[in-house]
């Protein structure tokens, strides 16, 4: 639960924002960071990382929105069938994906 204003104001006033900054520089030197998060890249993000195009331009090309391709990019979404086979080309053979695309211009 978020704290409210008059909170956040009690917090700061026993901060000494300074001597803070002093110990992160110091474990930053030492060796010492916070959390690391991983993040898994999906086979649409990599497929289309492979191609080089822009998510608008790669969308066109497999016939989906770019708010698709997003989904399934950040992985709340999943492409079936096609998709998921065209996905497979353009990670194997991105070369294929740039010619189709200057075939169309």
């Amino acid at each position: 639960m978020p704290l409210t204003e008059k909170e956040l104001m009690q917090r700061d006033a026993k901060r000494n924002i300074g001597d803070e900054l002093l110990q992160s520089i110091r474990d930053v030197k030492a060796g010492r960071f916070g959390a690391v998060h991983q993040v898994e890249v999906t086979a649409a993000a990599e497929a289309r990382s492979k191609t080089g195009l822009s998510q608008p331009k790669f969308a066109e090309l497999l016939g989906v929105s770019v708010r698709t391709l997003q989904e399934w990019e950040q992985g709340r979404r999943a492409p079936s069938g096609a998709a998921r086979s065209l996905l497979h080309i353009a990670a194997s053979r991105p070369d294929v994906f740039r010619e189709v695309l200057q075939g169309q211009q």
